[in-house]
């Protein structure tokens, strides 16, 4: 993951999200097991379950593939691991900034499931991703400072 560089809303809009992928990404590497399947708050969260998710989510909105129920996205199975994890997530994001480099016109809908009709432009789709992965960001950074005390990007 490499946040994209140059002048034009596609590429401001690609490196804020990229940026904030780098983050979320990070703050996993280099936490064991449990503590990276273990929930910092009462919701059940954690920093592999939030990662799962986010990768979850960027399949649903770039990719056009469906998911199951999305309260499961967040709760990592017993096969889950850091490395799987991090891989599934890097290995999607590199599929969606492929998606969205091959966007000519952000005002043209994004990928949707089948079954689900048309689906909202891309420039709301960026602008959706990069508010759910910053708002997964602040999660992450809270749940690794208990963990560890580390904080920052």
């Amino acid at each position: 993951m490499t946040a994209s560089t140059g002048n034009d809303e596609k590429a401001t809009l690609l490196g804020i999200l990229d940026q904030l992928r780098d983050s979320v990404a990070g703050k996993l590497t280099g936490v064991p097991e449990p503590h990276v399947r273990t929930a910092g708050v009462a919701s059940g969260t954690s920093l592999l379950g939030l990662v799962r998710h986010l990768a979850i989510v960027e399949r649903f909105y770039f990719l056009g593939e469906e998911v199951g129920p999305w309260h499961t996205t967040m709760r990592p199975s017993a096969e889950d691991t850091v490395d799987s994890v991090l891989t599934d997530y890097r290995r999607t994001v590199e599929q969606a900034n492929h998606v969205i480099d091959a966007c000519p016109d952000l005002a043209l809908p994004a990928p949707r499931p089948p079954r689900r009709g048309a689906g909202p432009s891309m420039r709301w789709v960026l602008a959706h991703m990069i508010e759910e992965t910053g708002r997964h960001a602040g999660h992450a950074d809270i749940l690794r400072e208990q963990f560890d005390g580390s904080t920052g990007r």
